[in-house]
Order: C-alpha cells, then sequence, then structure tokens
C-alpha cells in the first residue's frame, strides 16, 4: 500500500513542476524523492510523471490519481488535527466509571467545571457498586478512566485521591446518639441498614466487622449508600456509610467510628500517558474527597 510520504511527494511534484523544487519544498533530497515516486510507480504498475527536458508533468495515470491523493492528504491532515484539538480539550470524549456513591459529591462539581471549560468534550458517564465492576469498564474498553475504591485485581496506573471516612447513622434519638463514638461492638445485636451483596461495600464492611467479632445483623438491604443513610435515618437501624454518600439535609445523627474506618479512594486510568485524561485526573485530584459543612457539622 502507498504511503502518505509517496503521496505527498507526488503531489509536490505535480504542483512545483520540478522534481528538484518539489525536493526542497520537501526538505528530502533528490534521490529519496525519485525513490518515493518509483515505489508508488512500482506498486500502480505504471508512470504516475513523465520526465520533460525542463521539469516534469503528470501522465495519465498520475492525473486520474491526484484527486484522490490530494484527498488522503487532507484526510491525514485532519486526523492530525483532530488530535491536536482533543489535546487541548476542544474535542474528543471523556468516558467515566464511578461508583455512584461518589457522583454527586466528588464527580459532579468537577464536571460542572470541566464541561463549562472545555464544552467541545463529551462525556459518558457509567455508575458502578463495586470496584471490580470499575475494572471491568477499564479492561473492556468502555471506560477510560475510573473513580473509586481500589479494587482487588487493578495492576495498571492509578492516583490517589484521598481516604473517604465511614460513619454510623443513626435515627434521631436513638439510644447511641449520647456516644461521641461508636465501635464495632455497639453493633452487636442492633439491627443495621446493609448493603446488597453486588455493592461491594457489603462484604468490605463484613470483613471489618468479622475482624472485630461482630456480626452484622441486616434488617434490610440495599444497593445504594445514600439509601442506607435514608432508612437509617428512617428508623430501620444503623448504617454504615461513606461520608461522600451523605446529604446536606439527611434527618439524622452522625457519628465517627473507634476505631476509625475508611477505604482511600482512587482514579484509575487507562492509559496514564493520554494528556485529555491526565487533566481530568489532576482536577479529581486537585479537589480531592470532599466533607459538606452539614456532615462536619453533625460530626462535629
Amino acid at each position: 500500500m502507498s504511503t502518505l510520504r509517496a503521496l505527498e511527494c507526488l503531489i509536490a511534484v505535480l504542483d512545483a513542476g520540478s522534481i528538484t523544487e518539489a525536493a526542497a519544498l520537501l526538505h528530502m533530497s533528490q534521490p529519496a524523492l525519485s525513490h518515493q515516486l518509483a515505489a508508488l510507480e512500482r506498486e500502480i504498475g505504471a508512470p504516475v510523471v513523465e520526465r520533460l527536458p525542463r521539469g516534469v508533468r503528470a501522465t495519465a495515470i498520475g492525473r486520474a490519481v491526484e484527486a484522490d491523493a490530494r484527498m488522503a492528504l487532507t484526510a491525514a491532515a485532519r486526523v492530525v488535527d483532530s488530535g491536536k484539538a482533543v489535546v487541548r480539550g476542544e474535542g474528543g470524549v471523556l468516558r467515566l466509571a464511578c461508583a455512584e456513591s461518589l457522583t454527586a459529591s466528588l464527580l459532579a462539581p468537577v464536571l460542572r467545571t470541566w464541561i463549562r471549560r472545555h464544552p467541545e468534550v463529551r462525556i459518558q458517564l457509567t455508575e458502578t457498586t463495586s470496584a471490580d465492576d470499575l475494572v471491568h469498564h477499564l479492561e473492556s474498553g468502555t471506560a477510560d478512566l475510573a473513580l473509586g475504591p481500589r479494587p482487588t485485581r487493578w495492576t495498571g496506573a492509578s492516583e490517589l485521591i484521598g481516604p473517604e471516612e465511614i460513619v454510623a447513622v443513626l435515627p434521631a434519638g436513638h439510644p447511641l446518639s449520647h456516644r461521641d463514638r461508636l465501635s464495632f461492638n455497639d453493633l452487636h445485636d442492633q439491627p443495621v441498614v446493609h448493603y446488597h451483596p453486588d455493592n461491594g461495600l457489603a462484604g468490605w464492611l463484613d470483613t471489618e466487622a468479622a475482624r472485630h467479632g461482630v456480626p452484622l445483623e441486616p434488617v434490610v438491604r440495599t444497593r445504594q449508600a445514600n439509601t442506607a443513610a435514608q432508612l437509617a435515618a428512617s428508623g430501620l437501624g444503623i448504617a454504615l456509610v461513606p461520608t461522600t454518600a451523605l446529604g446536606p439535609a439527611l434527618p439524622a445523627t452522625l457519628k465517627h467510628l473507634h476505631p476509625p474506618l475508611s477505604r482511600d479512594l482512587f482514579c484509575l486510568i487507562s492509559t496514564p500517558t493520554d494528556p485529555l485524561l491526565r487533566r481530568f485526573v489532576s482536577d479529581i485530584v486537585d479537589r480531592g474527597v470532599p466533607l459538606t459543612a452539614s456532615v462536619r457539622t453533625k460530626l462535629g
């Protein structure tokens, strides 16, 4: 298959009418340019230029392929221009996978600023309930960047966003609400608003509770952390919820755990050299893990 360089040489020769001038315009030696033309002619099976006493001109074959050669060079230039535009944040598609408990608190503020600064970049968002689902989207090519806790089997590039605290959510007036902090022992025999096994929090919290010798007693299970907080607030039981999933108007009592319980949040990056991804990751990391003023006040 002919190379773009060979087509570039052909068009330069036809425009200049001279191999010498075309070589100078392309910053090539005459033998190198002649070699490119010869390779093109061998592939076509016929000469594309005719050597004259002074200069050259296209043969019938050369005239026949000239238009397509120009179109190919224009298309190649357009590819490069499009790529440069994406690097500048002026185009392209950014495919994100995000743990759903982080979408509103961590991702949405960054997206709001990003879309305002880069309106030409299209955003595709997929929400998941487990860290391993994030890996699936990265490995299957349906996401370029994932935000969430560290999965069990990701070996690619990642950047730490920061720690996310897990706190206890109690209904107002709960007998344990007078405590400064709650331990796993305090949850013994308490009804717990727990998570569906599809949510990675379920297994992780069960493991943490088992380390303290306390089995969690689910009274109800949900796939979403913010729903767990709301169910606890309504009086169904105690929920262990990441602070990023707590809404500002939650009518509940919040308590730190003792010892403190937290998990690190990461950006998982499919192509760490991609400048568009690097720019977005930088914005996420710079903002860090948010903690709203209302949650901070309730925790004391």
